[in-house]
């Protein structure tokens, strides 16, 4: 969460730093250009600016919401944020490691998937020995949860 929360912050520093100086700089040596209905210099960087200052604000959004996380919420002892998961697919008997992050995070192809995805939904709340159906689009799929490392677990083995 915490390296989560770094990583957005340093985009936020860098966009704060482009739409203060660079793009001011930029917007002034377009118009010394002269025309300003014809200067595609001066039209980039306006557009420019323009996402930046949406990007910021979604930033600060997420920045926020991240900082209203309580760590006492997530649970102890059943899947939540951070946890790592091992199900058991009972319609393939294969089992498969699964990290639950935030949307910022997600990787699916290496097992990061987020709360907010069908298969994080369904795995949130549940223990080991649970079985779970889960709607997907490709159908249903029935799995048991065989391995839970819960966030607080993998915080206290860092230590």
């Amino acid at each position: 969460m915490e390296e989560l929360k770094k990583k957005l912050q340093e985009e936020i520093t860098a966009l704060e730093t482009e739409l203060r100086i660079e793009l001011p700089r930029e917007i002034l040596k377009a118009r010394a250009h002269g025309d300003l209905s014809e200067n595609a210099e001066y039209h980039a960087a306006k557009e420019r600016q323009g996402y930046v200052n949406a990007r910021l604000g979604q930033l600060n959004a997420r920045l926020r919401e991240l900082s209203m996380v309580d760590m006492s919420t997530i649970p102890h002892d059943r899947v939540g944020l951070g946890s790592s998961v091992v199900v058991l697919d009972l319609d393939k008997d294969e089992k498969i490691r699964y990290k639950l992050v935030t949307s910022e995070d997600v990787d699916a192809k290496n097992g990061m998937i987020s709360t907010t995805s069908p298969i994080g939904r369904g795995l949130l709340g549940k223990q080991v020995g649970d079985t779970v159906k889960i709607q997907i689009p490709g159908g249903t799929r029935e799995m048991e949860i065989v391995e839970l490392t819960t966030i607080h677990q993998q915080q206290a083995g860092a230590k």
